[in-house]
């Protein structure tokens, strides 16, 4: 089964990453059909200004927050962005942190990373840098050298979640922070119930706000902070489960 989700996901995303936009992992309650990818990625909290100023193939519309706003980079920091589809996050962090910091991009789906390296090419970004790895097995990152760590409901596809947060406690420096978008729900489905397509649309990997901040203080973080919380479809279920975006803030 594990298996098959992650080839799903590959599939799923390569699609997106070719077609140049997708309906899934935005906040539907709000975004209209139709909407624009910019207009969606709007409406879940990025702002205009910052989205004209990194390459237009690098929003695709998918996300569930706007991570980024709260992670307050520095000049010269090194970001990493788990997830890091086609790009958008990573060229704004690179506008960020200039010519003296770097940003990391990681993903496992050979369309989205050559994607993301053609707008990188294309916006002329020395900054940057996109590898390819599965984040819960190993991200292609060292020890110790990371000032923050970003993702946009992306954890919540992997199958093994304490596994991956553990991989974003080893590569963060002492007193670094993760600040990750993700989805979660009032009520988990067993590994018999699960859909694959509902798995790749962020849904049966939900899991309850009490054991998704369990799993991140399990691998080792401390200071768990809830930073924002939105219900995804206002006055609908998916499924019979309430869904709901959060933005969270921990520490190593």
């Amino acid at each position: 089964m594990i298996k098959t989700i992650k080839d799903d996901i590959k599939k799923r995303y390569g699609q997106i990453a070719v077609s140049g936009n997708s309906d899934c992992c935005c906040m539907s309650g709000e975004c209209k059909s139709g909407d624009s990818p910019v207009d969606a990625t709007r409406v879940i909290g990025y702002d205009q200004e910052d989205l004209a100023s990194i390459p237009q193939e690098a929003i695709l519309g998918v996300g569930c927050g706007a991570p980024l706003k709260f992670v307050n980079l520095m000049e010269g920091e090194t970001i990493v962005d788990l997830g890091s589809g086609a790009g958008i996050d990573i060229f704004l962090s690179a506008n960020k942190v200039s010519h003296s910091g770097k940003a990391i991009g990681i993903d496992m789906t050979d369309e989205m990373l050559k994607k993301a390296r053609k707008n990188a090419e294309k916006g002329n970004y020395a900054n940057v840098e996109f590898r390819k790895g599965d984040i819960e097995e190993n991200i292609p990152v060292e020890n110790n050298t990371v000032d923050a760590v970003i993702s946009n409901c992306v954890i919540n596809l992997t199958t093994d979640k304490i596994k991956t947060f553990k991989e974003v406690y080893r590569i963060l420096r002492k007193n670094g922070r993760m600040v990750i978008s993700d989805l979660i729900t009032d009520m988990e489905i067993s590994m018999g119930q699960i859909n694959s397509d509902q798995w790749c649309a962020c849904i049966d990997g939900a899991l309850t706000k009490e054991n998704y901040i369990q799993c991140i203080r399990k691998a080792g973080f401390e200071n768990v902070v809830i930073l924002e919380e939105k219900i995804y479809m206002e006055g609908e279920k998916v499924n019979g489960r309430k869904i709901t975006s959060l933005v969270i803030k921990a520490i190593k």
